[in-house]
């Protein structure tokens, strides 16, 4: 029974407690038990506490015995990446620099949304140090690994989030992306991520990096994604960059399939070079679209790539969040976090001012293209995993990070949303995405397009084989 339990969406897990076929505490045993048992070749988790973990679980059961269900996640084990807050664990962000006390008795809006629906935090996952590149390794807890072939890169900066899902330890988990990453570990661990529109889920303390960042849902499933998103998107005061809430049901619409929409279909934007695997997996699941009554056209949206514009923009951020850090402090980080940051240090004012003009034209770019085309469908990135524990895959020619994720960042520049859905592997049996994105605040259309695509090209029976070992 456990091994059925470690499969189950949110949305089941939800129904079987409500008639009483499973309890919470039961659900949450099996996964503390999952990560007992796998984590040890992943590193997905940086903090586990069955302790407190089973306390919350036990509160659940309760609720349900009493016929008092409280909210959409009552009872459902939600995994945390190490950068949200939490009131009852430390948040350090993969870095000896910040003081675990000083987090303490805190909430970030997310896990406040999540608290007040009952959830049951299964853990904090792991990021790199700061959440500062796509793949995820940091000073504090070292390498996390792929689920598929742990000599792999789980990618980033949500690495552990996307473990934690793609091996069981938890059926949902949170995430956060500034170029990409809710996104990137999404497409490498074959699982689904939204990174919804900026503003649509509150998100507190405000991120050093400014309007690149969001935070969003990462999942088994695309229906989960909207559960989660129903949650995560409620109020809160403290995010003064948050839209109005227009308190939208994202699972209403979900299953209203695809039948008329106008689909972009962009193999490579113009301009990126693609691993033939992934060009002809995303081929497919654009025919797919086609086979759902979808109107799919290949064109590209007309932008150059706008690299170096998000490079001072992201990198800028990077200085911003060590700008009060010594130097003694500064030695105990991930030396090359220091030296972009150091790097982007010695912007000038207008060169960043340049680089928020090009996200200015390339927001009004899309917006435009947008009124043409309902959804753009793309790859999620142009490559499967490579070797854990590099920044870049072995002779690459560049060493950042962001040259081998050209499909995710500029909607972070943008800040559209863009969703992440499993559609194929490679040779190596490593998975592939599909990215969808829409016009800003058009999330429900971008998650109802991934539900149809995922209800007829299912890969949700797939898993690692690392899952039952």
């Amino acid at each position: 029974m456990s091994q059925d339990i470690l499969k189950m969406t949110a949305v089941q897990l939800r129904e079987h407690f409500a008639d009483k076929q499973l309890s919470p505490v039961e659900v949450a045993t099996a996964m503390l038990d999952q990560i007992d048992r796998v984590d040890k070749q992943t590193n997905g988790f940086c903090l586990v506490d069955r302790d407190t973990t089973l306390e919350f679980a036990r509160e659940a059961e309760q609720r349900y015995q009493r016929g008092e269900a409280n909210g959409l996640l009552d009872g459902v084990p939600v995994a945390v990446k190490d950068v949200f807050l939490t009131p009852m664990w430390p948040t350090i962000k993969g870095s000896h620099t910040v003081d675990p006390q000083s987090t303490m008795g805190k909430s970030a809006p997310c896990t406040a949304a999540l608290a007040r629906h009952g959830y049951v935090p299964i853990g904090k996952t792991t990021t790199p140090e700061l959440g500062w590149k796509g793949v995820t390794d940091n000073p504090v807890t070292g390498v996390t690994n792929n689920p598929w072939n742990p000599e792999t890169t789980s990618g980033g900066s949500s690495g552990g989030s996307g473990v934690a899902v793609a091996l069981g330890m938890a059926p949902i988990a949170l995430g956060t992306d500034a170029g990409g990453s809710i996104r990137i570990p999404a497409a490498f661990c074959g699982i689904v991520g939204l990174k919804p529109s900026f503003g649509e889920v509150p998100h507190w303390p405000s991120s050093p990096f400014g309007t690149l960042a969001h935070a969003g849902p990462m999942t088994w499933t695309v229906e989960d994604c909207a559960l989660m998103m129903n949650v995560l998107c409620e109020a809160d005061h403290r995010d003064t960059n948050a839209v109005p809430r227009r308190n939208i049901d994202y699972l209403a619409k979900l299953k209203d399939g695809v039948k008329g929409l106008k689909i972009a279909y962009s193999p490579n934007l113009g301009y990126v070079d693609v691993d033939k695997e992934v060009e002809a997996a995303v081929a497919e699941a654009a025919r797919v679209f086609e086979s759902l009554g979808a109107e799919v056209v290949r064109v590209d949206p007309g932008f150059s790539d706008p690299l170096a514009a998000f490079g001072h923009l992201f990198y800028g951020g990077a200085a911003n969040a060590i700008r009060d850090l010594g130097a003694k402090k500064r030695a105990q980080m991930d030396p090359e976090l220091i030296k972009v940051a150091e790097k982007a240090s010695r912007l000038s004012m207008l060169d960043y001012m340049g680089a928020v003009n090009e996200s200015m034209a390339l927001r009004e770019r899309m917006a435009g293209f947008h009124q043409k085309y309902d959804l753009l469908l793309t790859p999620t990135l142009p490559i499967t995993a490579f070797k854990t524990g590099r920044e870049v895959p072995e002779d690459w020619p560049s060493t950042r990070w962001p040259t081998w994720t050209p499909f995710t960042y500029p909607f972070n520049m943008t800040g559209q949303p863009g969703l992440s859905v499993p559609c194929g592997f490679d040779s190596k049996g490593l998975p592939i995405g599909v990215q969808l994105v829409g016009a800003r605040f058009n999330d429900a259309l971008v998650l109802q397009a991934g539900y149809a695509y995922q209800q007829a090209a299912p890969l949700t029976e797939r898993r690692p084989e690392l899952f039952t070992a």
